[in-house]
């Protein structure tokens, strides 16, 4: 008997210290013994307390026989840890069972049944039976753990009346105010999309708030797209006794990369500060890869590598993060080394969110090879291989290669299309130019009830407004009407691409029409404007995208009054343009050579403070057009980003004023900075040369581009090097 004790007593300090395991074997081995020793209840509900936090389902049944054979179900608290174990197991049909046998049922019994199948969200409807039948019973009421365990499958289900309905009896049973059953109340109003009012009021109700209270706000207004309110709690949760944790940081992370940048960066920086001056969450994976989240969202790629280089773990999540960051930032010879280093590790398998980051960055370099291989690696598993998603990326990745043929086939063996699947491969053949197979995909994706959505119809009109098919584009805007896709969000997008590819047929009555349009009530009303003319009453910053298109198109079209009459209006209604206003009406100033406008244009992005590169670059070409080649040398001298288009633009300004020594100076200030010209900057530098009649130095570029560049001429640079020798005399010799 003293052995017995002793044996006991073991089980229940292993079972105390976390060893469960050696509670099983110290169990087993003493079943096994020739004099085994008969467990009591106590030793029973320790030993089925370390199969269910294991969880060891095949032990828990023998030790369910064991319980019989002992007499011991009858026991309410060795019944309550057998079903423990069948709900942590997820042996439903077995804690079904055990569950009717029972006599008795008290809370704690319902709390165990409804964990486990609250765990497995496909048993959310049998949680909301039990929860009836519990509530109907008059022997047990609703505790603070079955308040918590409920309202998230209410969330889930987004049955907001069950929820009110579970909130009225907290209410009732005076739990309301409780933690645990606040914060659940928190939650699932704000899953169900009422974190203002009903979210917010349960929080105010809890009396002794945590840090999950302020978690479950904070996510609410996030995940509801309420950025600012998120923002604002968490300054006020700063302001009180508790501190953030991971989640809070993991939560208002997303929220900084949506604020102004400046203050997005300054908050990123100083969260990270905060991450680092606790150890806990410096090394907490969740808080990194949230981090490195929010540095690839602002654009600062050093801060994203450096929190990456420095994990001393790293989850699938980092990798996928590093990745998505890297692509989404233009970044993708690095995406794709990235991918090759997950791959190389063995440690982790990508998953369909690894590939669908990482494809698109094939598609951008171009590089076959690599999506074929990456595509022979889904082959080897069936839910890759399954995966909708994936198989849409590699269908875009494969078009962008210029491979539509195994674009094709991968689209035709898409087991479960989707209509992003019809979509992806309508706008390979688009980019292709390939009409008669754009028009078959079409015609079959209706014949097997696929609706075109926006995007469907956004693909057409770019394509047919590409090749000037003004009947097609008229085909496809009637459609666009009887189908009424102009209700949903996207309207404004398809009106620019309809204002844009009836210009680029010269249809500008449709196009001044299509600017009239406004979104009001969900439905699209036309402005009463006169005939020939649009009033721009409605315009707005929003609106400025549509009034750039229709002034490129009054210029692409000679309207050049209309376009001039347009801007001024613009100014007049407050609308301030942008680079690409700017960059519209430059090609006016080109076809009126008027240098007053082109000053006008300059004037306004020095007050406006728009320093963009292209549109420098396209400054210096006008005034050296215009005659004004010292405003050129100017512009390009004061602005602190030059790249290979500016610098270009004023070598061809250089050339065009016949001074070659200094557009060869400027080449060679380019080959110093280490810029590698490209054939528009060798032909410009070739012309300056052929103009200036300086054929030696000419002749050495020429020579230089295979040489050195690596590149075969074209035809306008041997026609720059054939007027180079006429201008030396029949005498020259090209050796």
């Amino acid at each position: 008997m003293p052995d017995f004790k002793a044996w006991c007593e073991l089980i229940r300090a292993q079972s105390i210290s976390g060893r469960h395991d050696e509670v099983l074997s110290l169990f087993v081995s003493k079943l096994r013994a020739p004099f085994g020793y008969k467990p009591d209840h106590l030793v029973l509900q320790t030993v089925l307390k370390s199969c269910a936090i294991l969880p060891s389902l095949n032990v828990g049944r023998a030790l369910h026989s064991v319980v019989v054979k002992l007499g011991h179900l009858s026991c309410l608290s060795v019944s309550k840890r057998l079903l423990n174990v069948y709900a942590k197991g997820k042996a439903f049909n077995d804690c079904k069972k055990l569950f009717d046998q029972m006599p008795k049922y008290d809370t704690v019994v319902w709390n165990i049944v409804l964990a486990g199948l609250a765990g497995s969200r496909v048993h959310d409807q049998e949680v909301m039976r039990l929860v009836h039948s519990m509530h109907t019973c008059q022997e047990t009421e609703l505790s603070p753990v079955s308040i918590a365990i409920i309202l998230p499958v209410c969330a889930r289900l987004r049955s907001l009346n069950a929820g009110k309905s579970i909130h009225s009896c907290a209410i009732k049973s005076g739990l309301a105010s409780e933690t645990l059953v606040g914060n659940s109340l928190v939650s699932m109003y704000a899953k169900c999309g009422l974190v203002h009012d009903c979210a917010y009021a349960s929080f105010c109700e809890i009396n002794d708030k945590d840090v999950i209270s302020w978690n479950a706000l904070i996510a609410g207004f996030s995940e509801s797209g309420f950025c600012n309110d998120a923002y604002v709690f968490f300054r006020h949760m700063l302001l009180g006794p508790v501190a953030p944790n991971y989640a809070t940081l993991a939560s208002i992370l997303p929220v900084c990369a949506t604020l102004d940048r400046d203050i997005a960066h300054n908050l990123g920086r100083e969260l990270h500060a905060y991450a680092l001056r606790h150890s806990e969450l410096q090394k907490d994976v969740f808080v990194v890869n949230a981090l490195m989240s929010f540095y690839l969202r602002m654009g600062v790629l050093e801060g994203a590598e450096a929190l990456f280089a420095g994990m001393t773990s790293r989850d699938l999540v980092s990798w996928n993060v590093i990745i998505a960051g890297y692509a989404s930032n233009n970044v993708y010879s690095k995406a794709v080394h990235l991918f090759h280093n997950l791959v190389s590790e063995k440690m982790l398998k990508p998953n369909s969110v690894t590939l669908i980051s990482v494809l698109p960055a094939c598609g951008h370099l171009q590089n076959v090879q690599m999506v074929k291989q990456i595509h022979g690696y889904i082959f080897q598993f069936p839910a890759l291989y399954a995966d909708t998603a994936v198989n849409n990326a590699l269908i875009s990745s494969y078009a962008k290669c210029g491979d539509l043929d195994s674009s094709f086939r991968t689209f035709r063996i898409i087991s479960q299309k989707d209509l992003i699947s019809w979509n992806s491969m309508l706008d390979a053949f688009a980019e292709s130019g390939w009409e008669s197979r754009l028009v078959n995909l079409l015609h079959q994706m209706f014949e097997e009830d696929f609706g075109p959505d926006s995007i469907t119809i956004l693909t057409l009109i770019r394509f047919y407004g590409s090749v000037s098919r003004l009947y097609k584009i008229r085909e496809v805007h009637g459609y666009l009407l009887r189908a009424c896709l102009c209700q949903n969000t996207t309207q404004p997008t398809l009106g620019n691409a309809l204002l844009d590819a009836y210009a680029k047929c010269g249809y500008m009555d449709y196009a001044r029409k299509i600017s009239g349009i406004l979104l009001s009530e969900g439905r699209l009303k036309w402005d009463a404007a006169k005939p020939g003319s649009v009033s721009f009453e409605c315009v707005s910053q929003n609106d400025l995208m549509t009034s750039n298109l229709l002034i490129r198109a009054y210029v692409e079209n000679n309207c050049l009054e209309q376009a001039v009459a347009l801007l001024s209006e613009l100014q007049v209604k407050g609308v301030k343009p942008d680079a690409t206003t700017i960059m519209s009406i430059l090609p006016m100033c080109a076809k009126m050579a008027s240098a007053h406008l082109l000053r006008q244009c300059h004037g306004y992005m020095i007050r406006a403070r728009i320093d963009d590169v292209q549109l420098g670059g396209t400054m210096i070409d006008l005034y050296s057009k215009c005659g004004s080649l010292s405003l050129a040398n100017k512009l390009f001298w004061s602005s602190s980003h030059k790249d290979l288009v500016m610098i270009t633009a004023l070598i061809g300004g250089y050339a065009m004023h016949g001074l070659g020594k200094e557009a060869l100076v400027l080449f060679s200030h380019m080959l110093v900075l280490g810029m590698k010209p490209d054939h528009i900057a060798l032909t410009a530098i070739l012309s300056a040369c052929s103009h200036a009649g300086l054929v030696d130095e000419g002749l050495k570029i020429f020579h230089s581009i295979e040489k050195v560049y690596g590149v075969k001429p074209t035809m306008e640079q041997y026609g720059c090097v054939v007027d180079l020798l006429a201008r030396r005399g029949p005498m020259m010799r090209w050796n």
